[in-house]
């Protein structure tokens, strides 16, 4: 079997891909910049050949050991780093070198999985986990790789009884153009990374070429209509579902749909199961009493984690905003100016910064909040002491904060865990 090494093997993409590897029988083994909470899992579950440093001599012994096959890494690796040494090594010695969709087509066709795939600018990893939780309410073994940590299994899973495969598929640098899904769902699209797609064209052209390329697609008709495509009208309403959050039943109906023409299961009682899904980590995700985090970064996901947030409190909301990259913020900064209407009290703190175009003005909060109009009570902060006091006052008052971060080391996301976890 073949030995595959993974760059940046703690990451949310490639991390799960080394451990269904594993589970598939590849023999598995990697590197990253940093210990991380998710090594140490992977490693409690048999990969243990990974080590923290990316330099030539460390992939040299590996390779010394047990000939690498097969180099996989995440596209931030190649982005950070042109001439990164791993990449390096692996092209001295013939070494093939891919992105992670290769690999998993190679698993899928090996195995003669018939590959589920969830894409869309929104709404991928929450459509994806609910994907998983009905196969597994079913009972019907699946295999599956989400992006984020759900509460009823692993992030990537092979089950080698499974005669599917679920799948979050990306449309970043178009790596979901590398599959030809038997069911692709499609939760939303809106125009995004504009660094990889310079038009909104462009953008829906990708959405298009992926619909073509897919036996079955279930999405909403409005997005349909955005790539020039016909869509169909669902038998299903939105009314049938209780869970909470409108982006929430969209999704779920997207879902139903798709598994009652795949499995013939009564709708009623796939209904019934999405109702109960627990919901994915960072996704309206409660840190605290009254303090709320979650993932949304874009104009389409913020609307829906704030229309969320109103229907569990109604008008008493305030949210502390962290966006996602510079480059972004200036691409979205129309949007902004009236995106957070509705809400009582407003704090911008720094933007995530990755992948950023050093040519462009570094939105600061204090810019941020001269661009954004609404609401009036609104401020620029930091994530030091007084934004932790303004919270907790809020909270305390019963105000439902929600933090609006993308997460990652030195995070939002990763400051409200240390201070209000356990604290």
């Amino acid at each position: 079997m073949k030995h595959v090494y993974f760059s940046g093997i703690g990451g949310t993409g490639i991390g799960p891909l080394a451990l269904i590897a594993h589970q598939a029988g590849y023999t598995v083994s990697g590197s990253d910049k940093q210990a991380s909470g998710y090594i140490d899992y992977l490693k409690a579950q048999g990969v243990n050949n990974i080590h923290i440093g990316q330099t030539k001599e460390e992939i040299s012994n590996i390779h010394e050991t047990q000939p690498i096959d097969w180099l996989v890494y995440s596209s931030a690796v190649s982005i950070e780093d042109p001439n990164h040494p791993e990449l390096a090594f692996a092209k001295e010695h013939g070494i093939r070198i891919t992105k992670r969709d290769e690999l998993l087509n190679q698993i899928i066709q090996k195995h003669n999985l018939k590959l589920i795939a969830i894409a869309g600018t929104h709404g991928k990893t929450t459509t994806t986990t609910m994907v998983i939780w009905l196969f597994k309410q079913l009972g019907i073994p699946i295999s599956y790789s989400v992006g984020a940590k759900i509460s009823f299994g692993d992030m990537g899973h092979f089950d080698p009884a499974s005669k599917y495969f679920v799948y979050e598929c990306d449309e970043y640098d178009r790596n979901f153009l590398s599959f030809e899904p038997a069911i692709s769902i499609i939760p939303g699209i809106d125009y995004d990374h504009p660094d990889i797609y310079p038009t909104r064209e462009e953008y829906y052209k990708a959405f298009n070429d992926f619909f073509c390329q897919s036996k079955q697609v279930f999405a909403h008709p409005e997005d349909y209509e955005k790539i020039g495509l016909a869509g169909h009208s669902s038998e299903i309403s939105l009314s049938d579902f209780t869970l909470t959050g409108e982006v929430n039943r969209k999704n779920a109906l997207l879902v139903v749909e798709a598994i009652h023409n795949l499995t013939g299961e009564p709708v009623d009682k796939l209904i019934e199961i999405a109702d109960s899904f627990p919901g994915v980590s960072r996704r309206f995700e409660k840190i605290a009493e009254n303090i709320y985090t979650d993932y949304a970064h874009t104009p389409e996901k913020i609307r829906g984690a704030l229309q969320l947030a109103h229907e569990v409190a109604g008008e008493n909301i305030a949210v502390v905003y962290e966006g996602l990259h510079n480059t972004r913020q200036h691409f979205i900064k129309g949007e902004l100016v009236d995106l957070f209407d509705g809400v009582k009290k407003l704090y911008v703190v720094p933007s995530y910064l990755a992948r950023e175009d050093k040519d462009l003005e570094l939105l600061t909060p204090e810019k941020l909040c001269e661009i954004i109009r609404k609401p009036a009570n609104k401020e620029p902060s930091q994530l030091d002491k007084n934004l932790k006091t303004n919270i907790l006052d809020l909270a305390s008052q019963g105000t439902l904060v929600l933090c609006l971060t993308a997460g990652g080391g030195g995070s939002l996301d990763e400051w409200l865990r240390q201070q209000f976890i356990n604290t």
